[in-house]
């Protein structure tokens, strides 16, 4: 009984003091397959349970998020890169009056998806398999298919919602997953700023002045003033959005960062590689599906040879796929014996 109440007091607490806009834990529209509820978490908090403890989360730790499996200790990853976007994301949905739970369990799950080698690799599976390749449709397919040997999590339609629509051009159901979607803009560009010094790549003295001038002359200047300007401009509204000025100028930092760096010479040179290996596993695995684990030879039941090379090729990490690629690919060592001794 003490365990029930406790799920009934966060009820009680978000009706008190959540946004009316906001989504509230009891009107989840509910997972696909109907099973016993929790008794001391709600739905959401469960969704977060559930996406901590998945082997794609695991596996983000050792995912590019620029930067091909950077030798330093500090640069980001796709695992630090979703804790940056939780973290932002709960601070809007704090300042706004929305769900924290639904929004960090969207947090955490957006990138499950994402490919080894960033969205490089992103790039190679779409022109390779025969649907295309999109990270966050495959984030969803990870969640709703792959974990739990075919199974799926089982999460409910708003945290798969959110998860699906959280890039720019998506359009998500709750302003939870709004949350998320703008999040994700602000913590990508400014740590991808910070790795790009940290590698020499640029100096902050390299981005343009006005620029600074209006976001913020470091990554927490500039995180302050988004965070702080979509208070301004959604607090108590049926919106999450940006002043015009902050979103001008974040539009115009994210344009330099693609001119300087994702899309710069140095980027390009180790994409090619990437591409060679993808596509050689790519066409290796479609010709031998059986050298795939079984999960994913089980799912060729299901699903295309296509779409299930894609499935195991995307869960890769950069080590493991360059492991797989040496395997598969580079002749090993022989060992002569001398007849004579």
């Amino acid at each position: 009984m003490e365990d029930c109440r406790l799920k009934e007091r966060t009820y009680a607490i978000e009706e008190m003091f959540l946004s009316p806009y906001a989504c509230k834990s009891n009107a989840t529209r509910g997972r696909e397959r109907e099973e016993e509820p929790c008794a001391m978490r709600t739905d959401f908090q469960r969704d977060r349970d559930r996406i901590i403890y998945c082997k794609a989360f695991r596996r983000l730790k050792n995912k590019t998020q620029v930067f091909f499996s950077p030798e330093g200790d500090h640069y980001v990853t796709r695992l630090t890169h979703t804790l940056d976007v939780a973290q932002i994301a709960r601070s809007i949905a704090r300042a706004l009056a929305l769900n924290e739970d639904l929004t960090e369990a969207i947090a955490l799950g957006h990138d499950l998806g994402h490919t080894p080698f960033g969205h490089s690799g992103e790039r190679i599976l779409n022109s390779l398999t025969p649907t295309g390749f999109r990270h966050n449709e495959q984030s969803v397919r990870v969640v709703e298919v792959l974990e739990k040997d075919g199974r799926g999590l089982n999460l409910t339609a708003e945290v798969r919602d959110g998860i699906l629509n959280h890039k720019k051009s998506g359009s998500p159901m709750t302003l939870e997953g709004k949350c998320v979607s703008i999040a994700d803009r602000i913590a990508y560009i400014n740590h991808d700023l910070d790795d790009a010094v940290r590698a020499g790549i640029l100096s902050q003295n390299d981005v343009p002045e006005n620029i600074k001038k209006t976001l913020g002359y470091t990554s927490r200047e500039r995180i302050n003033r988004a965070v702080s300007s979509i208070y301004r401009e959604s607090y108590g509204k049926n919106e999450v959005k940006m002043g015009k000025d902050i979103e001008e100028a974040s539009e115009q930092l994210r344009a330099f960062m693609f001119d300087r760096v994702y899309l710069s010479e140095s980027a390009r040179g180790e994409e090619e590689k990437a591409a060679r290996m993808l596509s050689a596993m790519y066409t290796y695995f479609v010709k031998n599906p059986d050298k795939m684990p079984k999960t994913f030879i089980d799912l060729m039941s299901r699903f295309s040879v296509e779409q299930v090379v894609c499935d195991y090729l995307s869960s890769m990490t950069d080590r493991f796929a360059v492991y797989m690629f040496n395997k598969i690919f580079v002749p090993k060592g022989w060992s002569f014996i001398d007849e004579d001794n």
